[in-house]
């Protein structure tokens, strides 16, 4: 590890499906406990801007239009979590996804003498989450986001916030899409939420409320875990 260590911080990985308000909910975290989200999408890019070994070994991968493997995620979450902004303690987003994955997480936790604090699941009802996800648009000029059912501006096509009249939504937010996406992740990540059950480090949280009530059950969680 060329002399440098892990942190000895808590870490905590936070599980859940597109639209579960996992972003939302770890920047709470961060904000309450000095927690650092480490987001794999983040990390690669930052890594591959940065040009360090393993960045440099992604982005050969990537500009071939490859899937960075497991070891190069590993080396550049490595590199990232001996960084002084993690002495207080990280949150994993989007990492680990398969138990291959979580095994060689523990494996490099293990160097230090670490291993994961707690492992909370954003558990979500699919039906209602893709209600939730299809109906969101933003306001293309100042990004601010709508909802057809839950948020709406005052003025249908009139954003409140800068007045904007062109409203967007993504391509991928459709009915049928999002359907699939939850399906997906189902597939992928259960078998993760059973090896971390298994572990005893699991902890689940209704996602379906209100966000403040959500960020009170994971804080309970999270104090348990960084005390």
């Amino acid at each position: 590890m060329d002399g440098q260590t892990l942190t000895k911080a808590p870490v905590l990985i936070l599980l859940g499906p597109p639209g579960a308000g996992k972003g939302t909910q770890a920047r709470i975290l961060e904000q309450s406990f000095g927690l650092v989200q480490l987001s794999t999408g983040d990390l690669l890019r930052a890594a591959v801007a940065r040009g360090t070994p393993a960045g440099q070994q992604a982005r050969a991968v990537m500009e071939a239009g490859g899937l960075v493997s497991d070891d190069i995620v590993i080396a550049i979450l490595r590199d990232r979590m001996t960084e002084p902004d993690c002495a207080q303690g990280v949150i994993l987003d989007g990492f680990p996804r398969t138990t291959v994955q979580a095994e060689a997480l523990d494996a490099l936790l293990a160097e230090s003498g670490q291993q994961i604090d707690a492992a909370i699941s954003l558990e979500v009802d699919d039906a209602a989450m893709v209600a939730r996800i299809s109906g969101r648009y933003t306001c293309a000029t100042c990004g601010e986001g709508w909802h057809d059912q839950f948020k709406q501006p005052k003025q249908p096509g009139l954003c409140d916030i800068c007045g904007g009249t062109e409203m967007k939504r993504r391509a991928d937010d459709t009915a049928e899409t999002v359907a699939s996406r939850l399906a997906a992740y189902h597939a992928q990540t259960a078998p993760l939420i059973g090896y971390y059950d298994r572990k005893g480090t699991l902890s689940r949280v209704d996602a379906m409320g209100a966000i403040e009530d959500i960020a009170a059950g994971l804080g309970a969680i999270v104090a348990r875990a960084v005390a």
